[in-house]
């Protein structure tokens, strides 16, 4: 799979289909763009793939210091002029879907439509991200991966389907901590409840009702900030595209075409 050189950063990154407008895929905090694997044979029939790497995750660099989301907003215009993409679909996930947000308020001549998963404008509290960095930074990824996949997945769905939490965690257990770390930092540092306002692409708001991370509360405060926003709730905990996949990818399928 091809990589993309801006800077210090070499992103990794698959771009499926020859026609269609092209869809973007914004992984989680602790994933590669594998996670999107369930949705990629339904929708490859109607839009051309972007998935990437996040800045600190899969084969992507690790660069040194603490990331900011503006940093990681970035990181994807700079993919998409690297790949002369203009206007995009864009779909992001928990850090994929701050990143949405940042998009959303500062770069919204990139984008076509917006759907933001399983996040907020401002996601937990600094002790407690303080404390998650310091686990990754000591004592690796491991050390948390069991408390993370109890919030990713409901009971029911770790009992069910034993594969795909097995996937899941095994992405997590090999991210780079470093990565990690930084990008635990961005979501940390970053409040945008007072800029969602000035989003203005047609906005589709997916949240799980079983979601530990992202409380109902959250996602309804975007689908009331963001004018003409639809929010659809899924049956899932945090990784709903993977939990609820069929449903998710119908939601995305059908508010992108």
């Amino acid at each position: 799979m091809p990589f993309a050189q801006s800077g210090e950063l070499r992103t990794h990154y698959e771009l499926t289909g020859d026609q269609g407008p092209v869809l973007v895929f914004s992984n989680s905090l602790g994933t590669d763009f594998s996670m999107w694997d369930p949705q990629m044979v339904e929708l490859a029939q109607h839009f051309r793939i972007l998935r990437y790497d996040t800045r600190g995750h899969g084969q992507s660099s690790v660069t040194t210091g603490d990331y900011t989301i503006e940093q990681l907003g970035r990181d994807v215009l700079g993919l998409l002029d690297i790949l002369q993409l203009d206007r995009v679909h864009f779909c992001g996930l928990s850090l994929g879907g701050v990143i949405g947000i940042w998009l959303g308020v500062n770069a919204p001549d990139r984008l076509i439509r917006l759907v933001l998963c399983n996040t907020a404008a401002r996601i937990g509290k600094t002790e407690m991200w303080n404390a998650r960095i310091a686990t990754a930074r000591k004592d690796g990824m491991k050390a948390i991966a069991a408390a993370v996949i109890e919030r990713w997945f409901t009971p029911e769905f770790r009992a069910s389907c034993p594969d795909q939490v097995a996937k899941a965690q095994r992405m997590l257990e090999t991210t780079p901590p470093a990565g990690y770390a930084a990008c635990c930092a961005a979501v940390r540092d970053v409040d945008l409840r007072d800029a969602v306002a000035q989003i203005k692409s047609p906005t589709l708001i997916i949240y799980g009702a079983k979601d530990p991370v992202i409380p109902t509360a959250d996602a309804q405060f975007l689908a009331n900030h963001i004018q003409g926003a639809a929010i659809v709730e899924l049956n899932a905990a945090h990784l709903s595209n993977v939990e609820q996949a069929d449903a998710f990818t119908q939601a995305v399928s059908y508010f992108s075409k």
